[in-house]
């Protein structure tokens, strides 16, 4: 891929967007006043994952004010990894970070994970006293226990939607739907790569709707945990000596 802006920068944060238009004046607030005070210097890539809603025209206008923001409009909905996929094919500065946009995380709490972010290929956000009902932790307590369970990953946490890779590692990831879910797991296939899991605050939805369901949230993962320890069998892994390419 040709090079773009985001090389000038040493941290791309890919944020996916689907019909989150209420969402989007305070992601510019939150950013805003987040950047100028990043560890590293960053940048925001807004994917609009084929919003039906007003999102893609407020991204523009956004993006058109704010010079350190960026966005990919997707032609149709593809999905949430699609989106994070797409974020991590563009980014070309040394690190990649993610975060939702329904703000029930804050920007402000990549600083934590970027003063780890040389020493580890992943780290990642773990929801401290999360604000979500007592529906949804259950199951995202459930489907953790299971995951790890299957995977032997170890992390406690990976529906946090607050995480740094860096690129090259994230670039390497085998990537499928719902493999947002699997990211420790799957940073754990490229030999000697590590992650470390970080405290961050969690936040309450204010505005918009959660576009998770009993099945994208509890069923579906279960069932990829089976793709998981298929594909965890089959994983290449190399590490060239020399080359006179």
């Amino acid at each position: 891929m040709k090079s773009n802006r985001s090389e000038h920068y040493d941290l791309t944060i890919v944020v996916p967007v689907y019909n989150e238009e209420d969402n989007i004046p305070r992601l510019e607030e939150a950013f805003g006043q987040f950047l100028p005070t990043a560890r590293r210097k960053s940048c925001v890539l807004f994917v609009n994952d084929g919003s039906s809603d007003h999102s893609r025209a407020r991204l523009e206008e956004i993006c058109s004010r704010n010079a350190d923001f960026y966005y990919l409009n997707f032609a149709r909905n593809a999905g949430l990894s699609a989106a994070l996929k797409a974020g991590i094919d563009y980014a070309q500065s040394p690190l990649v970070g993610y975060m939702d946009a329904d703000l029930q995380t804050h920007p402000e709490d990549f600083n934590l994970l970027l003063a780890h972010a040389d020493a580890y290929q992943l780290v990642t956000g773990v929801r401290a006293q999360r604000k979500d009902t007592i529906y949804k932790r259950f199951q995202s307590r459930f489907a953790n226990a299971f995951r790890r369970m299957m995977t032997h990953d170890g992390a406690t946490d990976t529906g946090c939607p607050l995480k740094i890779m860096q690129t090259d590692a994230a670039k390497r990831l085998p990537l499928f739907k719902g493999m947002h879910r699997f990211l420790p797991a799957l940073i754990l296939l490229q030999e000697g790569a590590r992650y470390l899991e970080i405290p961050v605050r969690h936040y309450p939805r204010t505005a918009g709707v959660s576009k998770f369901s009993l099945w994208n949230r509890l069923i579906g993962p279960l069932v990829d945990c089976f793709a998981y320890r298929w594909m965890k069998k089959r994983a290449i892994n190399y590490r060239v000596d020399a080359t006179n390419l």
